[in-house]
């Protein structure tokens, strides 16, 4: 094999990952957001309708699409070109060396317990809250506008910030890695229409920053004293304070550690 042949097939490697990767990111968003689902519906509904056309010989029909097919990409460029640039943003925000801070186990441990601690003494007194944690996509756009605060997470701190007196009960708190780094943010609302209309704001900005990011959004509410997570777009609505624990250490692990985890399982059952 002569080296011109070798770096052939390494280019081919190369051309083929990056095209698998740039699907897998397009089917990955395609997933978490909403509206892209719809414009993906819209495309297919147009192909469909015009290989039928053809096989009909819809003449009219298939000259009606030849003029959509044209114009459609710059009509879907124009009419969407808010949700494509928070495509563009979110793999500008993508760290791809992996999350803030990776936790250690007894770090891990010890921010869980901290936010339960929280938690439970939020649901008690029924006060509403929303924590965010950051996980591999950076949320900085929220971060910058926010009030920054960059402390070690303690559940008095936490129970502090959202007390109904506190000018930012109001807002959500932002969590890198161990550290609370901000409070008082603002975050976009859902807009799935699927989502139960009784749901509050709360739960909204929780399940809206669940489909634009991987983060994981914790929330009490102030009506019920429910607590609920949020994450990949999924709302795990009304917890037990046992369930709320288990998924939040479980989403907390790191995907490799989640991945052997599942291997030891698999292992166990064999025997």
């Amino acid at each position: 094999m002569t080296l011109m042949s070798l770096w052939n097939i390494v280019t081919k490697i190369i051309d083929i990952s990056i095209v698998w990767f740039i699907f897998y990111y397009l089917l990955k968003n395609l997933k978490n957001n909403v509206k892209l689902v719809l414009i993906f519906k819209g495309v297919a509904i147009v192909v469909i309708i015009k290989i039928f056309s053809n096989l009909l010989n819809l003449f009219t029909v298939g000259v009606l699409l030849e003029y959509v097919i044209s114009w459609g990409p710059l009509a879907l460029i124009i009419i969407f070109q808010p949700e494509i640039r928070a495509v563009l943003e979110s793999i500008g925000r993508s760290q791809l060396l992996g999350r803030h801070k990776v936790l250690t186990v007894d770090e891990r441990e010890r921010v869980v317990f901290e936010i339960m601690g929280a938690i439970e003494y939020l649901k008690r007194n029924r006060i509403g809250a929303l924590i965010i944690i950051e996980r591999n996509v950076s949320l900085q756009e929220y971060i910058v506008p926010a009030h920054k605060i960059y402390a070690d997470i303690t559940s008095v701190l936490l129970e502090s910030i959202f007390y109904p007196a506190n000018p930012l009960h109001d807002g959500g708190v932002i969590i890198q890695g161990d550290r609370l780094t901000c409070a008082g943010t603002v975050f976009k609302t859902s807009m799935n229409p699927s989502v139960n209309k009784k749901l509050g704001t709360r739960h909204r900005a929780a399940l809206g920053i669940a489909e634009e990011t991987d983060a994981i959004a914790l929330i009490v509410s102030e009506e019920t004293g429910r607590v609920s997570i949020a994450v990949d777009s999924n709302l795990n609505y009304n917890l037990t304070l046992e369930e709320f624990r288990l998924l939040l250490l479980e989403e907390l692990k790191p995907k490799m550690e989640a991945f052997y985890d599942a291997d030891d399982e698999e292992g166990e059952d064999d025997e």
